[in-house]
């Protein structure tokens, strides 16, 4: 981009260490690096593009978040711990979607970035799915798998909107275009903070057990307009009506109407049924793990 964040962050006296994808803007870029007195740290390479699921040597600006962090001499803290690291960019809009669910199973899992510790991120996304990551239960749409599992995973604050027109250029010169949406607005790109829960992996949700919580939201919500109870009993529980009469889940409830933290209680609820130790449940997770990370 034009490097206003770089500017900013280099004007507020904070460290930088900035991440530049194209070969052609490095030179200018490690110039004002070497005026600046260790201030500035330059490293050919792409955020997005970190721990590319290929075999064999990943080549630049493709990179592994392990030499990365090495390079920025950042070390891994435990997950309680402050924060160990800010990021600070503008996320991809031709993959925007598919980059918040990467991120969000690297989140989970604590890998990639998430090995070193609550890595906050501070990034520029559409307004669009900004609505959807903040969403409450019951709003048509927007209220979605990713809002749920977002809301459990971090803090969410807003910190900033700026209007498109700001960001938009001429697309023959590289500028950026605007997505299209239809059923929610999109007027604005949104900076916002999203910090790791310091307790997210308190109680029954771990990182060897997360991929299951994600795909068991992912299920109930396929269907927003479901209820509960057919998306329990389709995966063969015994005694749903109980199970949902002990956490307080009404028995005709749809899946959109749950809060966030219904479905981290539901899922440690099931962690003592014998519904995720089925085969199937396993081979559906790897599926939907595939599928996200393609």
């Amino acid at each position: 981009g034009p490097g206003i964040l770089t500017r900013t962050l280099l004007n507020a006296g904070v460290r930088v260490v900035a991440l530049e994808s194209n070969s052609a803007f490095l030179p200018n870029l490690q110039s004002l690096e070497n005026s600046l007195d260790g201030q500035l740290k330059v490293i050919y390479g792409d955020f997005f593009r970190l721990d590319p699921l290929v075999s064999g040597t990943v080549k630049p600006p493709a990179m592994c978040s392990d030499k990365l962090f090495e390079t920025m001499g950042v070390a891994a803290v435990p997950w309680r711990a402050d924060v160990p690291v800010k990021i600070f960019g503008i996320l991809p809009q031709r993959k925007e979607r598919n980059t918040l669910w990467r991120l969000l199973f690297a989140l989970y899992e604590c890998s990639s970035i998430y090995r070193y510790g609550r890595v906050e991120l501070n990034i520029f996304i559409s307004e669009k799915e900004y609505k959807v990551l903040t969403a409450k239960p019951g709003e048509t749409r927007a209220y979605q798998a990713l809002t749920v599992l977002w809301q459990i995973g971090c803090e969410i604050q807003l910190l900033h909107m700026e209007p498109w027109s700001s960001f938009v250029t001429n697309l023959k010169n590289g500028g950026l275009a605007v997505p299209k949406s239809t059923w929610l607005p999109n007027d604005h790109l949104c900076l916002v903070r999203l910090t790791p829960q310091q307790n997210l992996f308190i109680g029954g949700l771990k990182p060897t057990n997360s991929a299951t919580f994600i795909f068991m939201v992912k299920q109930c919500l396929a269907k927003p307009r479901s209820r509960l109870t057919d998306r329990l009993n389709s995966w063969s529980l015994d005694n749903t009506g109980k199970l949902l009469r002990e956490l307080e889940i009404p028995k005709n409830a749809e899946s959109r109407h749950l809060y966030p933290e219904d479905y981290r209680r539901l899922f440690e609820a099931l962690q003592n049924s014998n519904v995720f130790s089925e085969t199937w449940f396993h081979d559906e997770v790897l599926e939907s793990i595939r599928n996200i990370n393609l």
